[in-house]
């Protein structure tokens, strides 16, 4: 380990890009809920995930009015993640824009048109049967 000039010992090496700011998953759970809800997003749904599946902590739904709606939430949501932590987002879907998805590491979001949500019914398939584990919608704190 290597040692300043008092001698003391420096921190390892931060993983983080330069200009990246590591972020608390529920910090940008955070903001992401309010980005959602500023955003007007419709039945917004956060789903832990930590201890049930390695892709994420969290999983956020929620619906955009149209496909209009949808893409604008993607693509500010995916801007506020990079000024905020430094991070790119990826996102997919957004051509069509009924289903887009993106991925900011420890959240990863779905964004449906209404029609398109309740053929997929993702808050059903993440719902693992006991009341305590199924979705939550979440309130935004102001």
């Amino acid at each position: 380990m290597a040692t300043n000039q008092l001698g003391g010992k420096l921190p390892a090496p931060s993983s983080t890009r330069k200009g990246q700011v590591e972020i608390d998953p529920e910090m940008l759970l955070k903001l992401v809920m309010q980005s959602l809800d500023d955003d007007q997003a419709l039945e917004i749904i956060s789903i832990p995930l930590a201890g049930k599946s390695s892709i994420a902590d969290y999983m956020v739904i929620a619906s955009g009015r149209s496909s209009r709606q949808v893409t604008a939430m993607a693509q500010k949501l995916a801007e506020r993640i990079k000024v905020a932590t430094g991070h790119i987002t990826r996102i997919e879907g957004l051509p069509s824009a009924d289903w887009v998805l993106l991925d900011a590491g420890d959240i990863i979001v779905h964004l449906f048109r209404p029609e398109v949500r309740s053929f997929y019914n993702l808050e059903r398939m993440w719902g693992f049967g006991d009341e305590n584990d199924s979705p939550v919608l979440q309130s935004v704190v102001s």
